[in-house]
C-alpha cells in the first residue's frame, strides 16, 4: 500500500506541473477526479493505519482541488462548484490543514471569478483563519495577496493597497526553507503575488500601478510558469489599453503564444473582453484595425 501511496503522490506532482504549464484543460480535470478515486479506493481496503488513511482522504481531496482548479481555470464553474463540495468534505476528514487552506482559498478564486466578491471574501477568509495561516508567513501571504484580487471588486482602494503590503511582508517574514505541500511551492512566490496585485488593481480600474505589477510579475516569474505567463501578459494589454497605449497594448496581446496556452478559456475570455474594449475606445482606429486583422486571421478558431 505504501508504493501505491507513493505512487500517487508522484502523479500528483505530474498534475501540478501540467496545470502550471496549460491550466483549465478538460483532461487535467479528468485525470485528477481519476486519481482522487484510486486514492479513496486505496483507503478502502481498510488495511491501512489511522495515519495512513488519514494521508489517503488528504491525498484524495488534493487531486480533487487540482481538478476544482482544472475546471474553475477552464471556466466550468458548476462543474467547479461540485468538486469544492467533494474536496473540502475529503480534506475535513484528513484533518490536514494545508489542503483545507488550498481548498478553501481555490473557493474564494471561483467566487472572484465569478464575480461575486462577498461570497469570495467570505471562503478566502475560511482559508485565512485556519492555523496554518497563523504558523507559516507563505500561507499568509499567499490568504493575503488572493484578498487583494478580490477586494479589486469592491471597489475598496485602500483595502487592496493594505492586503498587497500585508501580502509582501508575511511573504518577506516566510521561511524559505521550510517544508511545505508541492502545491504551494510550485506557484507561489513574489511574481503570483505581485501578479494577484495586479489583478486586485486592474479590477478598480487604476492601471497605472497595474502595469507596475504586471512588470514585474513577468520579470520575476519561473520558466515553467507558461499559463500564467499568458494570463499576466493579457492584464498588462487590459492595463495599457486603460491608460490609452493603444498600440502598445495590441502589441502586448498579440505577443502571446497561440499554442498551448492560447487555448486557454481564461485567456480566450480576456482576449475577447480586449477587443471589444479596443473597438468602443477607438473604433476607427488602426490599432482596432490590426487587432480584429489578427483576430479574423490567427486567433478565428478561438475568439
Amino acid at each position: 500500500m505504501l508504493v501505491t501511496f507513493e505512487r500517487l503522490l508522484s502523479k500528483f506532482a505530474l498534475i501540478v506541473a501540467s496545470d502550471h504549464q496549460y491550466g483549465g484543460k478538460l483532461t487535467i480535470e479528468t485525470q485528477a477526479s481519476a486519481l482522487a478515486g484510486e486514492a479513496l479506493a486505496l483507503q478502502a481496503r481498510g488495511t491501512a493505519s489511522q495515519r495512513i488513511r488519514g494521508a489517503l482522504y488528504g491525498c484524495a481531496a488534493s487531486f480533487t482541488s487540482s481538478a476544482m482548479w482544472a475546471a474553475i481555470d477552464g471556466r466550468r464553474f458548476d462543474t467547479a462548484q461540485r468538486h469544492f463540495d467533494r474536496a473540502a468534505g475529503l480534506a475535513t476528514m484528513s484533518g490536514d490543514p494545508t489542503i483545507q487552506f488550498r481548498i478553501w482559498s481555490h473557493a474564494g478564486s471561483l467566487y472572484r471569478q465569478m464575480a461575486r466578491p462577498v461570497d469570495a471574501l467570505a471562503a478566502n477568509d475560511v482559508a485565512r483563519r485556519l492555523p496554518i495561516a497563523r504558523r507559516d508567513p507563505m500561507f499568509a501571504s499567499l490568504g493575503h495577496a488572493r484578498h487583494a484580487a478580490i477586494l479589486g471588486q469592491t471597489g475598496d482602494q485602500r483595502a487592496v493597497r493594505q492586503a498587497v503590503a500585508h501580502a509582501e511582508d508575511a511573504l518577506a517574514r516566510s521561511e524559505p526553507s521550510e517544508e511545505r505541500p508541492l502545491w504551494l511551492n510550485a506557484f507561489y512566490d513574489q511574481a503570483e503575488l505581485e501578479n494577484l496585485a495586479l489583478a486586485g488593481y486592474l479590477a478598480l480600474g487604476d492601471y497605472e500601478v497595474a502595469e507596475g505589477h504586471a512588470h514585474r510579475s513577468l520579470a520575476l516569474l519561473r520558466p515553467g510558469m507558461r499559463r500564467t505567463r499568458s494570463i499576466t501578459t493579457a492584464r498588462l494589454a487590459k492595463a495599457q489599453l486603460g491608460q490609452g497605449d493603444l498600440e502598445e497594448a495590441v502589441a502586448t496581446a498579440m505577443s502571446i503564444p497561440i499554442e498551448p496556452t492560447g487555448l486557454h478559456p481564461r485567456i480566450n475570455s480576456m482576449l475577447q473582453e480586449f477587443g471589444t474594449t479596443l473597438r468602443i475606445a477607438a473604433p476607427s482606429s488602426h490599432p482596432a484595425t490590426a487587432w480584429d486583422h489578427y483576430a479574423n486571421d490567427s486567433l478565428r478558431k478561438l475568439l
